[in-house]
């Protein structure tokens, strides 16, 4: 009996899997969350984005009802362009008043392929709110 429980703690074949049952789950618990995260700081650079063109378009109207048509004519334009964003998910919302122009963009993550795997890891937030602030003119 010694001597089969002294060959087996000499024997070596095993080990690679037996690290790799230890390490893997956590590599792979790693690799999900730099997916998910990854994807989701995209989205929410591409709804800034989407904030800033919309505010940058809008600067050019003549009166509000102008400014509020070019904002969302310009997050609507852009945002086919953008793979990772649906549009079915944006909202666009525009202010305006005497010295700024604000265009917020919401977008709404919780459907979106990649949250799938957000159930893996801490989830990020669900809804991602940007917004851009354009002044309409004097210091």
């Amino acid at each position: 009996m010694r001597r089969l429980l002294l060959s087996f703690s000499r024997a070596r074949s095993g080990n690679a899997a037996v690290e790799f049952a230890l390490i893997g789950p956590l590599f792979f618990f790693l690799l999900v969350g730099l997916v998910v995260y990854g994807g989701w700081f995209w989205m929410a650079q591409g709804v800034q984005n989407l904030a800033a063109e919309g505010a940058r378009a809008a600067i050019a109207g003549l009166n509000a009802d102008e400014r509020i048509s070019l904002a969302r004519g310009s997050v609507s334009s852009n945002l086919q362009g953008d793979p990772l964003l649906s549009p079915d998910a944006v909202q666009v919302a525009v202010q305006t008043d005497a010295r700024a122009i604000r265009v917020v963009v919401t977008y709404d993550a919780s459907n979106h392929p990649l949250m799938a795997l957000a159930g893996l890891v801490p989830t990020p937030p669900q809804t991602i709110e940007r917004h851009a602030v354009v002044r309409t003119g004097g210091y």
